[in-house]
């Protein structure tokens, strides 16, 4: 699929360009959290859920922001949401929202996938996000500035990055 071709170029030429401020600040001082991840079953909208009521609770500012597959539901229609239609034949997203999303200088911003998706890696080497957290794969390395082993439920993903995330000082 050339859509696709066009799409790994792109943003392999975003990561490139990419000159946002990449530091981490000591998790209390963190005011905005982005989460990023694409839609697979009830289970994971409820965790995710579960995870933003959890960073409200701590004082933060959250915005969720996920990536529909064809054939999938989207439950409840609660975050923004972005589809392989908001990219044009040559891979640029036209999505207003992510678009907005990625220029957002999030303090985190948490991609909770288990298995990389390339419209999101888009979204992420655009990104504008101070500190962005993954799961840790060599081949998506130059996306994260911290990346967390973890093989498991996405409930145990979360739970990891939030824990690791909490210790930095």
């Amino acid at each position: 699929m050339f859509k696709m071709n066009f799409l790994k170029m792109r943003t392999n030429s975003a990561l490139k360009k990419n000159k946002a401020m990449r530091t981490s600040i000591p998790y209390k001082q963190a005011q905005s959290i982005g989460i990023i991840f694409t839609v697979e079953d009830k289970q994971k909208h409820h965790d995710i859920k579960e995870f933003v009521h959890q960073l409200e609770q701590e004082g933060k500012k959250v915005q969720v922001l996920e990536f529909l597959p064809e054939k999938k539901e989207n439950h409840e229609f609660l975050f923004d949401f972005f589809t392989i239609k908001d990219f044009s034949y040559w891979g640029k997203l036209q999505s207003h929202k992510a678009v907005k999303f990625s220029e957002t200088p999030f303090d985190f911003l948490f991609y909770i996938d288990n298995q990389a998706n390339p419209l999101v890696l888009d979204v992420l080497a655009r990104s504008k996000a101070r500190c962005r957290v993954g799961k840790y794969s060599e081949t998506e390395s130059p996306f994260f500035e911290l990346m967390i082993e973890q093989n498991g439920t996405t409930k145990g993903l979360i739970e990891t990055m939030h824990k690791y995330t909490q210790k930095l000082r």
